[in-house]
């Protein structure tokens, strides 16, 4: 069976966005492959973080792993920062990458640009993510458009290894995912909704109660023509509702569309709204749950073991290949 590895950082709070595009499509992969979900916080240092509310956010973001369907006894989940393989391999990923290839990222020259002082890690993050992806054998990386670049470094890095010290390392392979993979801003439908948006209203949060949704799906932007129709380039607001409901329900969006037809906007928000809420006061419930008994934890130590165990293996070869430590 193949393997899957994801990593998510745990800044921030998990949009709708985030759950569409990646982690509802996580509960049907588990089934599929051998899955390994990764909390990856050292990721999250590259920039300052609270030292309390950092540690709140990893237990949060495990406790949506699961709440969202992810299953502990078929899916490895664990925190980076438990397995010290990462950061080992991270610095052999850096010894091999080039200062030029780095540089060229656009998430680092989006993130630096015009800022005096820049982090150190913010540069060498590839290296250290083409690490997370290799000690696993990963054979599919599931990412956004915005993280396929990294993915392909990982794989020049992981070529350029195997060419120099042998094959050891997987070369992975890049899946966009097909449906729902940019759910947009409720805002400004042109934009990806993102954890980081400034303007609140644009993004539902996983955790945001029924009312905020409500409220929420209410104010989202549409047009002036009031006919329900999924139209992405003259429609976007239309169609990003009919997108999210289409992706929640099962229901196609012709189905909707029928569904709809006769019917104003606020009909229209209303039942989107209803939909989103349904669909999440599970996941909510559950996820209270995990962060009030020592489930988490349990499931947590229990992934770790899991991915040391995977990793070092990996990190062994990796060290003997390129000749670090005694040999005997």
């Amino acid at each position: 069976m193949k393997t899957i590895f994801s990593g998510v950082q745990p800044t921030g709070t998990v949009t709708l966005g985030n759950y569409i595009g990646a982690f509802k499509q996580f509960t049907e992969l588990q089934h599929e492959y051998d899955c390994l979900f990764c909390i990856v916080d050292q990721h999250a240092i590259t920039v300052q973080q609270d030292p309390d509310e950092l540690s709140k956010t990893i237990r949060s973001l495990a406790a949506i792993y699961i709440a969202s369907g992810i299953d502990p006894d078929k899916s490895v989940l664990f925190i980076q920062s438990e397995v010290p393989a990462h950061v080992q391999a991270g610095w052999m990923m850096q010894c091999i990458s080039y200062i030029g290839e780095l540089e060229r990222m656009t998430q680092f020259k989006d993130k630096s640009d015009g800022k005096e002082g820049v982090s150190a890690a913010l540069l060498t993050y590839p290296p250290l993510m083409a690490a997370d992806i290799l000690i696993y054998n990963t054979d599919i990386v599931p990412v956004g458009d915005d993280q396929k670049q990294h993915v392909e470094l990982t794989r020049d890095l992981a070529e350029r290894f195997n060419n120099r010290y042998g094959k050891i390392l997987t070369v992975p392979e890049v899946r966009i995912p097909k449906n729902g993979a940019r759910i947009k801003s409720l805002q400004d439908p042109l934009k990806k909704m993102s954890k980081s948006d400034p303007n609140k209203k644009g993004t539902i949060s996983l955790l945001d109660t029924p009312k905020e949704i409500e409220k929420k799906i209410k104010s989202a932007v549409t047009d002036s023509e009031g006919i329900v129709k999924f139209d992405v380039e003259n429609k976007p607001g239309v169609s990003n509702l009919l997108i999210i409901e289409s992706a929640l329900t099962d229901v196609s969006i012709a189905d909707l569309e029928a569904k709809y037809e006769g019917l104003g906007y606020g009909a229209f928000k209303a039942s989107v709204a209803e939909a989103v809420i349904n669909h999440l006061t599970p996941i909510q419930k559950r996820y209270e749950e995990l962060l009030n008994s020592t489930e988490l934890d349990d499931y947590l130590d229990k992934g770790a073991e899991k991915a040391n165990e995977i990793a070092s293996a990996t990190f062994k070869k990796m060290e003997t290949a390129m000749g670090l430590g005694r040999r005997r």
